[in-house]
């Protein structure tokens, strides 16, 4: 069943591992990815949203608990997104909350496909997130939300080439033309134009980036917190659009006969 989601499984299933695992060592929420107030009993929490994203990230890696691990981090991944909505509210003007949004967004599509596809919910009453109409309307959310990333770079290019490695010339020429690249991949998945190979091409951006940005990062600074976590998320990312990648242009209906196919 799950032959079909490789090599991209393992790759999302890292990036719920390590921020659960950032989670249990700091008692704490990812940083600016998952801004959760401050509440009484705020660190217990944490905990357990560590101990989720670690189990449901190990989860995904075996058979026997691959379908129950898409099951509970699909929600898991929907209230984190929802964390980010007081921010479009209080300061819509500001282009750096649609950029966060537009992140765990993205993260969330991959986590919509991956319940479509190996949550095995067809026939119950939320059976619709999952039809044809489910995943269309995922595709689309997905491509929507590359948009302000990619505007992010142009809104914020300076931050954006100060990140860009130093050996790399042109610093601010990457910066605008990764953001360019980020909205052609939204708009390309969004009108259906090369949508396959744009998602595609947005993975395959959006771990490089991860790659060439935080890897060093960590060598430099191995007990940040900041470069560890920005690492895992931005792996996280990549692999959630890597799954979208994988199945658009996929039809639904065929999943159980590929699975029974996959498993035989």
């Amino acid at each position: 069943m799950t032959r079909e989601q490789q090599p991209a499984l393992p790759a999302f299933a890292i990036g719920m591992i390590g921020p659960g695992i950032l989670a249990l060592i700091y008692g704490d929420f990812a940083m600016v990815w998952q801004p959760v107030p401050q509440f009484a009993g705020r660190t217990a929490v944490a905990y357990v949203s560590g101990v989720m994203m670690l189990l449901g990230g190990v989860g995904l890696l075996f058979s026997p608990t691959v379908k129950w691990s898409a099951r509970v981090l699909f929600p898991y991944l929907i209230a984190w997104a929802l964390l980010k909505v007081p921010a479009l509210v209080v300061a819509p003007g500001m282009e750096a909350v649609w950029l966060g949004f537009g992140e765990l967004a993205v993260l969330l599509a991959g986590g919509w496909f991956l319940f479509a596809k190996l949550g095995e919910v067809e026939g119950s009453p939320i059976g619709f997130i999952t039809s044809e109409k489910g995943l269309y309307a995922a595709k689309k959310f997905f491509a929507v939300w590359l948009i302000p990333i990619g505007l992010s770079h142009i809104f914020y290019v300076k931050e954006t080439a100060a990140l860009v490695p130093a050996w790399l010339p042109y610093r601010e020429g990457w910066a605008y033309l990764t953001g360019a690249g980020h909205i052609a991949a939204g708009l390309g998945m969004l009108f259906g134009i090369l949508p396959r190979l744009a998602a595609f091409a947005e993975a395959a951006m959006i771990g490089v980036f991860t790659l060439l940005v935080w890897g060093p990062k960590i060598a430099a600074e191995p007990k940040s917190r900041l470069n560890w976590t920005a690492f895992f998320i931005s792996w996280a990312i990549a692999a959630g659009v890597w799954i979208v990648a994988q199945n658009v242009g996929a039809k639904h209906g065929q999943k159980l006969a590929a699975g029974k196919t996959a498993s035989a």
